[in-house]
């Protein structure tokens, strides 16, 4: 995969990400007072995680080969991470 359909990957996975983000603040609405807080928290974890992914994607169409590849290395440990976080909030 080239640097250019990476990005395009990493942009639509951006894009769903942040779709997961909304379902999860609806259905934070519709949890206990208790429950809305400790969602709330994990909402705005992730929501960061995702920022930092945008702000990388952003980084990446600006950076030399040799940046480039260190920041592809970042986003996909931040990706897994984001997955792992994503499913334990789901499960």
């Amino acid at each position: 995969m080239d640097k250019k359909e990476y990005q395009e990957k990493l942009e639509a996975q951006i894009k769903e990400w942040q779709a997961e983000v909304e379902k999860l603040k609806a259905q934070a609405q519709k949890k206990s007072a208790e429950t809305k807080i400790e969602y709330k928290d994990r909402i705005k974890e992730l929501e960061q995680r995702v920022e930092r992914q945008r702000e990388k994607l952003d980084a990446m169409k600006e950076a030399g080969e040799s940046k480039w590849e260190d920041l592809k290395k970042e986003v996909e440990k931040e990706t897994n991470e984001i997955k792992a976080q994503l499913r334990d909030i789901f499960s």
